[in-house]
């Protein structure tokens, strides 16, 4: 799933700090003009403090219903969330393949839920100019628990990026003490083996390894990924992006910034977006990459590796646990299938993960209940307090999970998850409702957001510690009328590069015509697009450092 952060630098940042202080403080005209919102907030609410409102209320929130555990009204997570903050949820349940479209439809119309959860930056921006969504920098000081991760994990820097050209932001994100980079590729180690071959450290590495299982089964296509739809190589791309100095895939924005030059380059058309797709075209062109990898559902890449037709698939810690080593044990019990780290590219050893993760967008008309502080206190405590994110993340201490002495969680003997208990009878996300990601997907410390990791997975994550934090680009906020004309360009542009990725990667365009595709893209007005970005960005930069 993807998201994004920015670094910058520290006297930028001090700067931005002054700003965002000023912006919340309780001497600003919207602090100052919420004695008509109060109904149920706690007149005193600090760090460390449970919420709960001083009398019952109610909050709709958008509610990503996912397949894996569909929305149940029984859950134990909605009985004691009333039980602990006196705030019922009224969810309105959209399909996650639908999500991002009922979202956008939702808003546009004026019906949006108060809540509105799973936002990835830059999604936000689409809803700004219209007023659709509120500017939640203004209401900080209602949430303590945002306030001092802040200030303890140093995250200001993350947090100006998100800013819009009125100096505002308009997304609440998830915060996390540490990047944490969990989508990777997972390998049949006992191949490995068959073929004296180790785990590939890096992307060329992983072409020698396909070269070698192809050569001994030449039937197959040794690597068939899933997570493409929909958006085609939507993960592959992701990752293999950041490992080539880009952004694809799920990650794809427009603009990537050149360090070297100090400016923003249009991504698609960028010598590192031609590079990552002529590796891809090899890969498909040499048959080591299943054409329909770009293409297929889950359910198919699934079945490929379980039949002994890949060896090698796209995973992160759930996907390992729960659907690739359960389809394998029934087909293939020999098997053993590791994830392995992220191989490294040209770009380096970086942990290309971000510190911010997908975020909290706030309705407009949630400004105009009686209940509006009420609510941002609870949002304070349920996201970002300690209490409530192990609430939301581990469930009820004594029914899903109980703490030794240390205070380290376990779950209960007959409640599993990510394939911890898989002899349990019940199950924490389809039977309770915890560990759910509208809920329990925004951050938190490095002990919690690592708390359910097996050893294995806890060894993969030292490695990725290890390396240097991916470097990122500083802010250009657009202006309301540079944003109107920025929308008119990025649908094109983007649908433009998607078709063009995949052509050329499946061979069905031939490479010699990147230069004429690059011609296509300026035709598009991407010249004009990054012209507007460098604009905004230099803007920024003058008017804040």
């Amino acid at each position: 799933m993807v998201h994004r952060t920015w670094r910058r630098a520290a006297v930028v940042a001090a700067g931005l700090l002054t700003l965002s202080l000023a912006a919340c403080s309780e001497d600003s005209p919207e602090a100052k003009d919420l004695a008509g919102n109060r109904a149920g907030a706690m007149a005193e609410y600090g760090v460390g403090d449970q919420f709960k409102a001083t009398a019952p209320v109610s909050f709709s929130v958008l509610y990503n219903n996912h397949p894996n555990y569909p929305l149940k009204k029984e859950w134990l997570f909605w009985s004691e969330l009333v039980k602990r903050t006196n705030v019922t949820l009224e969810p309105v349940a959209v399909p996650l393949s639908d999500y991002e479209q009922k979202r956008s439809l939702l808003i546009g119309a004026g019906d949006a839920p108060m809540i509105i959860p799973k936002t990835y930056h830059p999604q936000e921006n689409a809803f700004v100019s219209s007023g659709a969504i509120l500017p939640v920098s203004d209401y900080l000081d209602l949430m303590p628990h945002f306030k001092d991760r802040v200030a303890t994990w140093n995250l200001q820097p993350e947090i100006d990026s998100l800013r819009q050209s009125d100096g505002k932001f308009y997304l609440l994100p998830g915060l996390r003490e540490k990047p944490v980079q969990d989508y990777s590729l997972a390998v049949r180690a006992d191949i490995l083996d068959q073929l004296g071959l180790t785990v590939p450290k890096t992307w060329d590495d992983l072409y020698g390894v396909l070269k070698a299982m192809k050569t001994r089964y030449p039937d197959t296509y040794p690597f068939s990924d899933r997570w493409s739809k929909p958006t085609p190589g939507g993960a592959l791309l992701n990752i293999l992006g950041s490992s080539y100095g880009t952004q694809a895939g799920w990650n794809y924005q427009h603009a990537t910034w050149d360090p070297a030059a100090k400016r923003f380059a249009y991504t698609g058309g960028s010598e590192q977006y031609k590079q990552m797709i002529e590796y891809l075209h090899r890969l498909v062109a040499e048959g080591l990459l299943d054409p329909e990898s770009f293409t297929q559902s889950d359910e198919a890449a699934r079945q490929k590796l379980a039949n002994g037709k890949s060896f090698v698939i796209g995973a992160n810690a759930q996907t390992l646990v729960n659907d690739n080593r359960p389809d394998l044990a029934k087909t293939q019990p020999n098997a053993r299938l590791v994830k392995i780290p992220l191989p490294v590219g040209p770009a380096g050893e970086i942990n290309p993960e971000t510190r911010l993760e997908s975020g909290i967008m706030i309705s407009k008309k949630a400004r105009e209940s009686e209940h509006f502080v009420a609510m941002m206190q609870f949002i304070d405590w349920l996201w970002y307090s300690d209490a409530g994110q192990e609430f939301a993340r581990w469930g009820v201490e004594g029914t899903t999970y109980t703490k030794d002495a240390a205070g380290k969680p376990t779950l209960t003997p007959d409640v599993n998850v990510v394939g911890l208990n898989p002899k349990a009878t019940r199950h924490l996300q389809k039977d309770f409702g915890f560990y759910n990601g509208v809920f329990a997907a925004y951050g938190g410390s490095t002990d919690l957001m690592r708390s359910f990791f097996s050893p294995e997975e806890q060894e993969f994550q030292k490695v990725m510690d290890a390396r240097q934090p991916k470097a990122v680009a500083p802010p250009y906020p657009f202006t309301d009328e540079e944003r109107e004309q920025a929308s008119l360009w990025e649908t094109p542009l983007k649908d433009h590069v998607t078709q063009n990725t995949l052509t050329f990667i499946l061979g069905q365009r031939p490479l010699t015509e990147w230069d004429a595709y690059v011609s296509e893209l300026r035709a598009k007005n991407a010249d004009k697009y990054i012209d507007l970005v460098n604009k905004a960005h230099d803007r920024f930069q003058k008017d804040n450092g």
